[in-house]
């Protein structure tokens, strides 16, 4: 294997990534991980999403070799800890008076991109990959820029201007992210950018225009009739409409998620020359996200771990990367420079906070 992936990637061609995890593995971990947690009164989730990202970052392999997650379920635990009594203590003086409701609102606003922050830098320094960890270098301000004034961006423009606010949030995901101390970069256009958004555009736009002819129908069968059995028939149909329009703005999401996917990953590149690639097929996201939750619901949960190993697996299968050069020597430069900053990750920022 190791030969094979060497020569490959000494010819410059993109190896694809690999899912090794299986649905009846994970269902093992899952049970015993939903089991502790209700019996805990939920204390046991952390070290519950501790057993299962090791499961999927170990099943994930690329160019031969696993990545590894060193969390542990303490820093996880006393992250949440310090969230929920901040909560407790902010409904507490809500209640001693609504003023105090206004300057805790302002002080998570304050304090949003800096949890922001912590969670990026604290999940990329908890994941390695050949012994080498990563790490998140991005600032709070740049969290504020492009996670909330992008999200206010997107909304308040009804998704006209989604594409620069995904432009700005990958942009700055990637760009601070290191692996060891080897920058990646990315820079997506704004023109691919809006092109993804044409087809759920559309969708948007003729559930819309589908909405709004139903909906004069509806008023016009309303005010042509006094009967109460046809009202309701009336409005139990305009709810169904409602219900089916979310559903499509749903399916929108997912199409352009996958689009952007696809674009910000093969746009990347780390230490400037290894190339990134993603090729999901945007039907076929949509189809496996939709279809999980509909087989998690119809089976009470059970079906759980299947759609999540499924989902894991069509992600994973759908990236590879491209090595510029010999891959032995190759890792052997990121592990030299890596190892000499991986030993201070885990005595530094050592918590999860949930964001």
């Amino acid at each position: 294997m190791d030969n094979r992936v060497s020569a490959g990637a000494a010819a410059n061609a993109f190896e694809r990534a690999r899912f090794t995890g299986t649905a009846s593995e994970y269902f093992g971990i899952w049970i015993v991980n939903v089991l502790l947690t209700i019996v805990t009164l939920g204390i046991y989730s952390a070290w519950a999403k501790v057993r299962r990202n090791r499961y999927f970052y170990g099943n994930t392999v690329l160019l031969g070799r696993s990545f590894e997650y060193h969390a542990t379920g303490m820093q996880i635990f006393i992250g949440r800890l310090i969230v929920v009594a901040f909560v407790i203590v902010a409904n507490i003086l809500a209640v001693i008076h609504p003023l105090f409701s206004l300057v805790t609102t302002i002080l998570i606003l304050i304090a949003l991109p800096w949890l922001i922050v912590r969670g990026l830098r604290f999940n990329a320094r908890v994941t390695s990959y050949r012994n080498v960890r990563f790490d998140f270098t991005g600032s709070a301000g740049g969290a504020f820029v492009s996670v909330m004034l992008g999200s206010l961006v997107a909304v308040l423009s009804l998704g006209l201007l989604a594409p620069f606010a995904s432009r700005w949030l990958n942009r700055y995901i990637f760009n601070n992210l290191r692996y060891g101390n080897r920058p990646f970069q990315t820079d997506p256009k704004v023109s691919a950018l809006y092109g993804a958004l044409v087809i759920p555009a559309l969708m948007v736009v003729l559930g819309a225009v589908v909405l709004s002819a139903l909906v004069a129908i509806i008023v016009v069968g309303i005010q042509a009739s006094e009967s109460d059995p046809l009202i309701f028939m009336v409005v139990s149909g305009m709810y169904l409409v409602v219900f089916g329009l979310i559903i499509i703005y749903g399916l929108a999401g997912l199409i352009y998620r996958a689009a952007v996917h696809n674009i910000v990953w093969s746009s990347t590149r780390i230490d400037g020359r290894h190339v990134l690639r993603s090729d999901l097929s945007r039907a076929r996201y949509a189809w496996i996200a939709i279809s999980n939750v509909v087989v998690t619901v119809l089976t009470l949960g059970l079906m759980r771990p299947w759609a999540a190993v499924r989902l894991a697996r069509y992600l994973t299968e759908h990236t590879a990367i491209r090595i510029e050069g010999e891959i032995g020597e190759v890792f052997t430069q990121f592990e030299a420079s890596g190892t000499a900053v991986g030993s201070e990750y885990m005595s530094m920022e050592g918590l999860d906070f949930g964001f």
